[in-house]
């Protein structure tokens, strides 16, 4: 790519800075943030700098999201870069202070220094399951919000109707909406209410769980066959993933999670790997929910992780890396359905091995440069 064109998202503009191969600045704009404002921005970069242009955002995909969508249609290639190399581009330049124009020059450098971003992708399927995944999270937060206000009224009312009990199961839910219709008083009245919230929101967030479980079930029933990954698990991946293609090596998908190891050492402590705090932090609570469930019951993840410790590995190195294991088999569950789904084959993935552990010859070898996606 001759030119890189870093976009410094807001809700109401966006910044645009245009950069050569070396970070010089060649250009700025400042355009809406609507479809057209787009299509006239992607026709600003082509008439100045001709089709051999990259297009970098950061990843923020609640203000991106549009503009992506937009430049995809319009045949550009579209770079997402993390938050945290942006601000390291802002913090390394000469140029002091912040500003919409000084985040797009530091969006666009970042994606020169990093060869090997991911590259955006939207599909409909994991869109959709996203729109879903966060609408049972956010209905999740409500129903624990609202049952603990309700069990603190209930608390003046009597102690002993206060304590913790399952209240997705029928029963203890009639029980107590038994005894409040007992109580009159302002107090039992508003713990009334709030109680059939808890009510509709539990329901609520049931339903829509199923209905994730049927979209999972068709869309990705390979990760249903690693061990320890449910439906709201598997689909939790699919949606944050959005798309295998766009990672270009397993190696690069394990370090997008933030599960990928990273050097610490110095002179005689050569070796040593430290915790990565970076990365996708939705992904990695979901591989790291999956080697839970394996460390709890018999299986080659948790001879694994007994393996790395009888070795002298402490218990956080091992989790470590029994979660890289994990990645890899994820990655390959979801290249393999990606494959079938190109060929148009429908067959269960009975060629991939259905433990975790994955022979080093089976990943895939590193694909082409950057360069190379257009």
């Amino acid at each position: 790519m001759d030119v890189v064109v870093g976009v410094d998202a807001h809700r109401r503009t966006h910044t645009l800075v245009a950069v050569d191969q070396a970070g010089r600045k060649l250009a700025q704009k400042t355009v809406g943030t609507q479809s057209d404002a787009h299509i006239r921005a992607a026709r600003w970069v082509r008439t100045r700098f001709g089709t051999a242009v990259l297009w970098g955002v950061e990843d923020c995909r609640s203000l991106t999201a549009r503009l992506e969508r937009d430049l995809l249609a319009a045949g550009q290639t579209v770079i997402r870069v993390p938050p945290h190399l942006m601000s390291r581009s802002r913090a390394s330049s000469r140029e002091p202070g912040k500003s919409d124009p000084i985040d797009a020059l530091a969006v666009a450098r970042a994606v020169l220094r990093e060869p090997d971003l991911p590259a955006a992708c939207h599909d409909q399927q994991s869109m959709e399951l996203r729109l879903l995944v966060d609408r049972r999270e956010d209905l999740i937060r409500q129903r624990v919000a609202t049952i603990n206000r309700m069990l603190n009224r209930v608390h003046q009312l009597d102690p002993d109707w206060s304590k913790p009990r399952n209240w997705n199961a029928r029963k203890p839910r009639e029980e107590l909406g038994a005894w409040l219709d007992t109580q009159d008083n302002l107090l039992a009245e508003i713990a009334r209410e709030e109680f059939q919230e808890m009510v509709r929101l539990t329901d609520a967030a049931r339903d829509v769980a199923r209905r994730i479980g049927e979209r999972v079930r068709v869309s990705a029933p390979r990760l249903l066959e690693v061990n320890g990954c449910g439906e709201l698990i598997a689909a939790k991946i699919v949606a944050e993933v959005a798309g295998i293609e766009r990672f270009t090596s397993e190696a690069a998908f394990a370090r997008y999670i933030g599960v990928a190891p990273v050097p610490h050492w110095s002179g005689d402590t050569a070796g040593t790997m430290r915790l990565v705090r970076h990365g996708n932090r939705q992904l990695n609570a979901a591989i790291h929910r999956i080697a839970v469930v394996q460390l709890t019951k018999d299986g080659p993840g948790r001879a694994y992780f007994q393996r790395r410790r009888a070795e002298g590995d402490t218990a956080q190195r091992a989790l470590r890396s029994l979660k890289r294991r994990i990645t890899r088999v994820v990655y390959n569950k979801l290249k393999a359905a990606s494959r079938a789904a190109a060929n148009g084959s429908s067959h269960s993935d009975r060629l991939l091995p259905q433990v975790f552990l994955l022979p080093l010859a089976d990943l895939e070898p590193a694909r082409k440069r950057r360069a190379e996606l257009r």
